[in-house]
């Protein structure tokens, strides 16, 4: 007689004196943070973690939920979380005709996601391009990546949501809210394009469609990704450069984005991200892609890559490959090896920086004296992201041209406080003429919550007056706010940088 395979169906209970639980509790990729919460929970579905919300409200043990761990703050693993939800088993991907959708388990990684999608329908979610990041909070945050200048936000392909909430009573129940304006839980679904994870529920499940299919054929639900990818790397020695060529790279990479016509297809599949290192890295790179397949596409991205490096007295090192589009995605592409504290932060640019701001960068980040990893990074944007209304997501930043991350990496847990202040001064100079924080106006505005910043909500680094919620949602605030008291009154999903219902 054959043997019986059994699959795990009962969520699983793990406390500190079970050997799983360390595995658990240090999931988080910024090592700064352990939790120690009194139990993690592993459920399997959506009742499972209906159940567990239910009795961690009644017991009082505040819930978070880790979904692929790369949270870059101190959001999931705060001391005060008692119960931890690892979502990881929640994975799965499968087509709803019902729906005319693609349904995905917010525990599921980006790069399994992309190849199920692809393998199964030939098809794809416009996500980020790191494949190990979880989409539970990707999704929430916004998400934007390598297809977005052509196909937007991974948000502006969501229709719709399963979150378990928390009633006024501490009873937990699951709700599927949608896109459809006639759903009356539509609010529900809008507060999840965006706001960042942890605010109004625990999200279980994901179905995506992108608001422009008609065909109920599930290959014509979502965005066709390119066949073959054209990436092109060029980088310049750090000791090749000095400051003029330094500010002339910036300058210019600032103002192809300023100046592109947004109407020319030629330019649509480009993305781009020009990583400013810290001289210590030894390199500054421009890494550019493009769909393989248009016309003229080499033509096109060697003529991008010269146009930033026009000036600069050094001829950068080129390589140029052509990957297939899946073997593309499953790259890890932030794999710092023993580098794995960090501080972050971020900001939407209107406009590039200034000969000022790219002169505090080039001292910053040319000083032989730090022996931290910094970066800051300018990304491509715009393009299909800026043609969607800023009130139909959370997303309100629809019309920068690039979006800045600045980052610095170590390894010492000794030296956090160290690193930690050096990046923070290196922000609150680059913004010190709006109170140390990108406020928007013409030059930027705000930042991205998927690059979370406790910072933003501390008067001694925020001395704008404009509170952190305005620097992520702008005027979008006080729609989450209500939200917030209509689905979580209790503000039982809450950290350091969660939605407060109006009254708190």
């Amino acid at each position: 007689m054959p043997d019986t395979l059994v699959p795990a169906t009962a969520p699983s209970e793990i406390t500190p004196a079970d050997p799983r639980y360390r595995s658990l509790t240090t999931r988080a990729r910024n090592t700064r943070f352990t939790g120690a919460p009194d139990r993690v929970l592993i459920p399997r579905t959506a009742e499972d973690v209906r159940r567990a919300v239910t009795a961690a409200v009644r017991a009082g043990a505040r819930p978070a939920v880790r979904g692929g761990g790369h949270g870059l703050e101190n959001l999931v693993d705060a001391p005060g979380v008692r119960t931890l939800l690892d979502l990881s088993e929640l994975n799965d991907v499968a087509h709803d005709p019902a729906r005319r959708a693609f349904g995905v388990g917010a525990g599921a990684l980006l790069g399994p996601v992309y190849r199920s999608l692809y393998l199964n329908w030939g098809v794809a979610i416009p996500g980020g391009t790191c494949p190990s990041v979880g989409l539970g909070g990707y999704v929430q945050g916004g998400g934007f990546g390598a297809l977005c200048r052509r196909h937007g936000l991974i948000v502006d392909h969501l229709e719709a949501v399963e979150v378990v909430v928390a009633d006024g009573d501490g009873e937990a129940r699951t709700v599927v809210a949608s896109r459809d304006p006639a759903d009356p839980h539509h609010d529900l679904w809008w507060a999840h394009t965006g706001a960042g994870g942890g605010n109004f529920g625990v999200v279980t499940r994901y179905w995506f469609r992108s608001p422009e299919a008609e065909s109920a054929a599930s290959e014509d639900l979502l965005p066709r990704p390119p066949e073959t990818v054209l990436l092109v790397s060029a980088e310049w020695p750090w000791e090749s450069l000095g400051e003029r060529d330094f500010a002339r790279l910036v300058r210019n990479h600032g103002d192809w984005h300023r100046d592109e016509d947004g109407a020319d297809p030629a330019y649509e599949s480009l993305y781009s991200a020009l990583y400013l290192n810290q001289r210590a890295v030894g390199r500054i790179v421009l890494s550019a892609q493009m769909d393989a397949s248009a016309p003229g596409a080499r033509r096109q991205l060697d003529a991008y890559v010269a146009a930033v490096g026009e000036g600069v007295r050094t001829r950068p090192r080129v390589t140029r490959t052509v990957l297939p589009w899946l073997q593309f995605t499953q790259r890890d592409v932030e794999n710092r090896g023993e580098l794995t504290r960090s501080k972050s932060k971020g900001a939407y640019l209107r406009r590039p920086y200034t000969a000022a701001e790219t002169e505090l960068l080039f001292r910053h980040l040319s000083d032989p004296a730090y022996d931290g990893h910094t970066t800051v990074v300018l990304f491509s944007y715009g393009r299909q992201v800026n043609a969607v209304d800023p009130a139909a997501t959370v997303v309100a930043q629809r019309d920068s041209i690039l979006k800045c991350y600045l980052g610095t990496y170590w390894a010492d847990p000794a030296a956090d406080d160290r690193h930690i202040q050096r990046l923070r001064e290196l922000y609150a100079q680059l913004y010190a003429d709006t109170g140390g924080v990108p406020v928007p106006d013409a030059g930027t505005d705000g930042s991205y919550i998927n690059y979370p910043d406790v910072d933003l909500a501390d008067p001694r680094w925020n001395t704008s007056g404009v509170p952190w919620y305005e620097l992520y949602f702008k005027g979008n605030h006080p729609r989450l706010q209500r939200v917030k008291a209509a689905w979580d009154p209790r503000n039982v999903f809450r950290h350091a940088l969660s939605v407060r219902p109006p009254s708190a």
